[in-house]
């Protein structure tokens, strides 16, 4: 909405301002941040309906029936709107399950998508992000997009690029497919683990979108790309818009998740909140940077396989507790003490990936 309020411009008046992507950042952020304290009161009275569909939380928290990627904007610039479309699309893979925090009886959840099923609608997601041309609809989740890949100038396409390498490309031809889907349903799961106390998940994912909006400005201007020796994307500055709007959006949830939470993010939010980093990554071509900039969600991730196959094979648990937050939880760290290090632990993780755009 913000990028065609430029047409209106004539050059000499207030919706000039809105051809600065800078101007259009701040907008989205506002946009999303604002939009959170009229859409709770929402929040509440759709809650208060679906009260009746399972037991209570056991903190006495209520799910938050709203996505937080829900306050994209719906038209825009390609790069900016293919990762609002795959955002739309994995949080509808979870809202069918936005009860699943507060329903833990597996006889009484709420109807919706489960295992693998709901693991290859999110890879249907993520492959058409991938593999469609620009304006091509498909039918199903995500069909409002322009996708990713088709955006990539033809040096690039099919191209793994390598973070620390100024010129080392990797060709993965029709592997890209497959590859683009890894990482953003990867992406999405991951987060989706992460989001085990209040407070946890939201704030790295504002501190990656942060990270990636730089990153994404970097390789979308000429003049920065060509001074730090990064491959250039044209037009993926404009994703900026797109990140800050996630960021706002988090910020108002975390006013309500703040512990002790009133609401929490569920399948719903952080489906959407992981896909829509693994698209980030995807577009600009910071693929292996966003498993640094989001390893606290690898490590989350990691420590539910670790534990699941060690458990299979051996009967024995490396953890006491998956994901790994919960085995701190089980070594007696309090709530706040995990949900802050943790945060210390992203910025310092968002810090290192935004090295890699110099060390090269």
């Amino acid at each position: 909405m913000l990028y065609w309020l430029t047409a209106l411009s004539d050059g000499g008046d207030v919706f000039n301002l809105f051809r600065y992507i800078s101007f259009r950042a701040g907008g989205g952020l506002l946009h999303g941040a604002g939009l959170r304290v009229p859409l709770r009161a929402a929040a509440d009275r759709l809650a208060a309906r679906q009260a009746g569909q399972g037991p209570a939380d056991p903190r006495g928290r209520a799910a938050d029936p709203l996505r937080q990627g829900g306050d994209a904007d719906d038209g825009g610039p390609p790069h900016h709107q293919r990762a609002a479309d795959l955002d739309a699309a994995l949080g509808a893979v979870g809202q069918p399950l936005r009860l699943d925090g507060a329903v833990r009886d597996a006889e009484l959840r709420a109807p919706g998508l489960r295992g693998r099923l709901r693991q290859g609608d999110q890879a249907d997601d993520g492959g058409r992000l991938g593999a469609h041309p620009a304006g091509h609809r498909v039918p199903g989740r995500g069909h409002r997009g322009v996708w990713a890949a088709a955006f990539h100038p033809a040096e690039l396409s099919n191209q793994l690029a390598f973070p620390f390498f100024k010129d080392a490309l990797l060709n993965l031809g029709i592997l890209f497919v497959p590859f683009a889907m890894l990482v953003i349903v990867g992406a999405a799961n991951a987060v989706n683990l992460t989001d085990g106390l209040d407070g946890l998940a939201i704030m790295p994912v504002m501190i990656a979108a942060a990270t990636f909006g730089v990153i994404a400005y970097a390789v979308g201007r000429a003049d920065f790309s060509e001074y730090l020796g990064i491959h250039r994307v044209p037009g993926a500055d404009e994703i900026v818009i797109f990140t800050a709007a996630l960021i706002g959006g988090g910020l108002g949830f975390l006013w309500y998740n703040a512990p002790p939470a009133a609401v929490f993010m569920g399948d719903t939010g952080s489906l959407a909140l992981g896909g829509a980093l693994g698209a980030i990554a995807v577009a600009i071509k910071h693929e292996i940077v966003l498993a640094i900039v989001g390893g606290l969600f690898v490590v989350e991730a990691l420590s539910v396989i670790i534990q699941v196959l060690v458990y299979k094979r051996t009967k024995r648990r490396v953890f006491l507790m998956a994901p790994i937050h919960h085995h701190f939880e089980k070594r007696g760290w309090a709530e706040p003490q995990i949900v802050i290090r943790f945060w210390i632990i992203s910025l310092i993780l968002a810090m290192i990936g935004l090295a890699t755009l110099k060390v090269r």
